[in-house]
């Protein structure tokens, strides 16, 4: 299906939209089913949207928050994505927060036990909020990593990535949701901020191809309509 851009005069303004798609995404699920399930990315730029989104007045304890990817790292470190998500989520009194690695960061043992969640957990997440890095990664599924096939293996949920190279500032093994897992959401947002990243879009766009820009292996998927969110 593709992609629709929406361009924002600012972050403030992509918050307030974004948050607003996301609070109408879970009161649906829970309007539904009595429970939602959202999949979020870490990094800095969709903080604001996580703290605004946490002061809604839902029923947080019927919401579960899973990262779409993590780093094999103890829980409480500060590189731990699951962490940012529990603090930036604090005011929403009652939330489920679920992991995808294990307490003390073992890789192998991680992805055990995300799979093992994953297997229990089955149904569409009520929506996705992705980002992208600067060489067209989005979740940990990173070009030139040797478990990409892993990543875009229809049946599979989750993988192991070990970036090639480790990124300096986060030198870990990752956990990551598979881009069949991803794609299984009733909506699904990708976030980016900044002149440098709107030209990485641009360029992976161009040449649509998800083995040099992973970001492509979502929005070219036929079944989803991806939000791209972009601001300044």
């Amino acid at each position: 299906m593709g992609w629709t851009l929406h361009t924002h005069a600012d972050a403030r303004q992509l918050a307030v939209h974004l948050v607003d798609s996301l609070q109408a995404s879970l009161r649906a699920g829970l309007h539904e089913r009595g429970s939602a399930m959202l999949a979020l990315a870490g990094g800095s730029t969709p903080w604001p949207v996580y703290q605004r989104l946490a002061q809604a007045t839902l029923e947080w304890q019927n919401v579960t928050l899973l990262p779409t990817d993590d780093r094999c790292v103890p829980v409480d470190s500060p590189a731990s994505n699951l962490r940012g998500l529990a603090e930036a989520f604090a005011p929403a009194n009652g939330v489920q927060l679920a992991t995808l690695t294990a307490p003390d960061g073992d890789p192998d043992a991680s992805l055990i036990a995300a799979r093992a969640w994953l297997a229990l957990h089955r149904q569409n997440f009520d929506a996705v909020v992705l980002g992208m890095g600067n060489d067209g990664h989005t979740a940990s599924l990173f070009p030139g990593a040797r478990q990409l096939a892993c990543g875009y293996d229809p049946v599979l949920e989750a993988c192991r990535f070990d970036p090639d190279p480790l990124p300096p500032e986060a030198p870990y093994p990752r956990i990551t949701l598979t881009v069949g897992r991803l794609l299984r959401s009733d909506a699904l947002h990708l976030l980016i901020t900044g002149a440098s990243k709107r030209a990485v879009l641009e360029e992976a766009i161009a040449l649509n191809d998800p083995q040099r820009h992973p970001v492509m292996a979502v929005l070219g998927a036929p079944t989803v309509d991806v939000q791209i969110h972009w601001s300044p």
